[in-house]
């Protein structure tokens, strides 16, 4: 059975795109931590990240430091963090979270509420920023 993100990347499910290449999809967390939380995906479904053929890995590392840098760009923040967890969804996937903190990543922590227009908004203001 396909993942959620199998789902998207196909079309069948929409999301916050903010970038896409012939292999890779990045769009804003639905359930956010804050403003700007990206997950970057490989479109083909490979449960666990370090199954990845070599290439396809190293490609989506590349891939989210580019969408990394737009977020940083257009969300206030120190950084951006990294965070992979792979339990949630078995579809290999990478968190791009701006914090100012380490407990900005704290997945326990309540979710985010944001409407539908800022989430378009932030998604094109972050596509906007991504150089493939």
């Amino acid at each position: 059975m396909a993942t959620i993100f199998t789902k998207i990347v196909k079309g069948e499910i929409p999301c916050y795109k903010v970038a896409e290449t012939e292999d890779f999809l990045a769009f804003l967390d639905i359930h956010p931590l804050r403003e700007g939380h990206t997950l970057v995906i490989p479109k083909i479904e490979v449960d666990y990240l370090f199954d990845l053929e070599d290439p396809l890995h190293a490609g989506l590392w590349n891939f989210a430091k580019k969408v990394g840098k737009a977020i940083q760009s257009v969300v206030p923040c120190q950084k951006i963090g990294i965070t992979v967890i792979g339990l949630e969804v078995p579809h290999a996937h990478i968190h791009l979270i701006p914090i100012d903190g380490l407990y900005d990543m704290d997945f326990t922590k309540q979710k985010k509420v944001i409407s539908p227009e800022a989430f378009q908004e932030i998604a094109r203001k972050i596509s906007e920023k991504v150089v493939i």
